[in-house]
């Protein structure tokens, strides 16, 4: 875009530390994705400093706090979670994204594990991937049973209430991608050689079991909302998705001096115009 084009707003928003930065980080010059990544961030950032007030408050009244981050693969989950805790105090907050489980886990009750990761008072805990996984992939790709996928299903929602009765703050977010991102994403972690660590045996059959990885989604919201309602992200793009998140978090739970207009929803549309 010529110069001459460009509006005082988008030549006030360049013309900063943030703005400069990130021309200098492109390969082609490119003025109205420059302009749409500083707003992004300007909205991030604003986020990031009301999730400090919510920890805050978490830490200071010993609440507790369960978020799970659900999705396919590379939908964006890790990287929402990473944004979202950025400027959180380590201590505060604990990241769970546990590997296959072992002999002794195999045997336990399918809950077990995940129990001894909840959250002590004053801690916030972000579940990335959680025991759903037996309600989609494991059953997708033959990692348990159909009886052992029907027990789960019978549980799950009594153990969620267990959770809120506890008194912990429960939310439940699915990252929603199309078929053709998940595969342009594929495409590009294969690709870039810091990310191929990323790309294990299951994402290479995600793609030929799209349509059953659908149906067990479809049936895991339909069974699975009784106590805890599973609100769904919109994933293309991820800087929306990652918005959308943080303002489904601050908005849902009740902590003291909340700033009602930092965390009221905005299209990136609005944002792009203020």
């Amino acid at each position: 875009m010529p110069l001459r084009n460009l509006s005082d707003k988008e030549i006030k928003v360049i013309n900063t530390k943030k703005g400069l930065l990130a021309l200098l980080r492109q390969k082609r010059l490119d003025i109205n994705k420059t302009v749409n990544n500083v707003k992004y961030e300007k909205r991030l950032e604003k986020l990031q400093e009301e999730m400090l007030i919510l920890q805050q408050w978490v830490a200071a009244n010993n609440k507790k706090v369960v978020i799970l981050f659900e999705g396919r693969d590379a939908a964006g989950k890790g990287g929402a979670i990473r944004r979202i805790i950025q400027h959180l105090p380590p201590r505060a907050i604990r990241v769970v994204a546990l590997p296959k489980p072992n002999e002794t886990e195999s045997g336990q009750w399918y809950f077990q594990r995940y129990i001894n990761q909840l959250p002590n008072n004053g801690e916030i805990v972000f579940f990335d991937r959680s025991w759903y996984n037996r309600a989609v992939v494991e059953p997708v790709n033959g990692f348990c049973t159909k009886k052992e996928y029907e027990i789960f299903m019978s549980q799950v929602n009594e153990f969620e209430k267990m959770i809120q009765e506890s008194g912990i703050y429960f939310l439940k977010l699915y990252f929603s991608i199309t078929k053709t991102e998940q595969q342009r994403r594929f495409k590009d972690i294969i690709n870039t050689p810091t990310k191929k660590w990323k790309f294990s045996e299951v994402d290479k059959r995600a793609l030929t079991l799209w349509d059953e990885y659908t149906k067990y989604k479809e049936a895991m919201f339909e069974k699975t909302q009784v106590y805890a309602p599973w609100k769904i992200i919109k994933a293309n793009r991820k800087t929306n998705a990652r918005i959308r998140a943080f303002e489904y978090i601050l908005k849902s739970i009740p902590y003291e001096t909340k700033d009602l207009e930092t965390i009221r929803p905005k299209s990136m549309q609005s944002i792009l115009n203020e």
